[in-house]
């Protein structure tokens, strides 16, 4: 866990004796790109990380620079009126949440962009993430970009999806066949 929370921001793993604590690759490119997208107040921003101690840092520099914006995490007692306030506010253009706490049940196509700011080991869960914006009623195009810090667990994480995607691919056909070869079996048990 800990160096999943390096490879995002070296502030969430409170690493004190550091000089690099108030740097970040990741968080720069990040804030970047929200500056970029808002400057069109057309567009909307999904913002899942998988810490909401990462989620804070970016709710204090939208607070330095007054920037609205909604944030979800599993202490919020209020979903339904983050979400109405997400979708109906055309001021309010990001939403920062916290990928378990917002993974299933919204539905918000306002947002034209996710970004994932950190792989989850389970592929299906970034991928009801995502679905969060492509909903019943989706007008826009969406898209979504992966964080990934370069030479770090996170490229471990996003190897490891890979595989899962195809041995499911490979395994599941279709709903009602299996398809198993002994090289397959194989490599599930080296």
């Amino acid at each position: 866990m800990r160096l999943r929370q390096i490879a995002n921001h070296p502030k969430i793993c409170n690493i004190e004796d550091s000089q690099s604590v108030n740097e970040s690759g990741k968080f720069d490119e990040v804030v970047d790109m929200l500056n970029a997208i808002i400057q069109d107040k057309s567009h909307k921003i999904l913002l899942f990380s998988s810490f909401v101690s990462q989620l804070e840092l970016y709710a204090n520099y939208l607070d330095e620079n007054s920037i609205k914006y909604s944030l979800l995490t599993g202490e919020s007692t209020n979903r339904e009126s983050l979400v109405t306030e997400f979708q109906e506010n055309t001021e309010n253009q990001i939403f920062l949440i916290s990928i378990k706490a917002g993974g299933v049940g919204l539905n918000l196509t306002a947002a034209d962009y996710v970004f994932l700011l950190d792989p989850w080991w389970n592929p299906a869960v970034e991928n009801q993430a995502i679905s969060r914006a492509h909903r019943i009623g989706q007008t826009n195009k969406v898209f979504v970009y992966r964080f990934i810090t370069e030479n770090s667990i996170e490229e471990k994480i996003r190897s490891l999806q890979e595989k899962k995607k195809e041995l499911a691919d490979t395994f599941i056909q279709n709903e009602n066949s299996m398809v198993f070869s002994l090289e397959s079996v194989n490599y599930l048990f080296d």
